[in-house]
């Protein structure tokens, strides 16, 4: 009886550890997939093998990193079963689409393509740390680096991203 109260503290523990977390799995989902709904679906599966696999988790300071390697893996795991539909740019063009007129997004559609642009290197660093509020500590524990090597890439990573958005790098400081 008593292991059957500490396995029930246990996955609730576990329960409201993904709770709290979704937000920021779904977010880091949204930004991989750009699409809502495959991101719902990945940030599901993920916590799905999560929850199958919640014992290998020694340290609940380490889920986030921790889920966030999961649905990477479940990310990639969707293009090895789904195709994607494709979308012709002049139907778009014909039809009028709305979107397409979006000037203020527009501009985030360029940052984010350039961000695409990165090479994985210094495009996950970079992710990690704005777009998940990663310190460079945890930035290094996640990625296997040292804190000197992430602060290289992330510094490379912005020098990179504003010469891909046209900007003038010339007279930035040199590393």
């Amino acid at each position: 009886m008593k292991d059957q109260v500490g396995g029930n503290q246990k996955r609730g523990r576990f329960q409201a550890l993904c709770q709290a977390l979704r937000p920021d799995l779904l977010r880091f989902a949204f930004w991989l997939s750009r699409d809502r709904a495959l991101a719902e679906d990945v940030v599901q599966e993920t916590l799905l093998r999560a929850w199958k696999a919640q014992d290998s988790l020694l340290d609940e300071a380490a889920a986030k990193p921790w889920f966030l390697t999961i649905i990477r893996r479940e990310y990639a795991r969707t293009f090895e079963r789904k195709r994607f539909v494709t979308v012709d740019v002049d139907e778009l063009i014909a039809r009028e689409e709305p979107m397409l007129a979006a000037a203020e997004e527009q501009d985030l559609a360029e940052l984010r393509n350039a961000m695409f642009r990165l090479p994985d290197e210094y495009r996950e660093p970079l992710a990690l740390q704005v777009l998940m509020g990663y310190s460079t500590a945890e930035i290094a524990r996640e990625l296997d680096l040292s804190n000197a090597a992430v602060l290289t890439r992330l510094f490379r990573a912005r020098k990179q991203l504003r010469v891909l958005c046209g900007e003038d790098t010339s007279v930035d400081p040199q590393e």
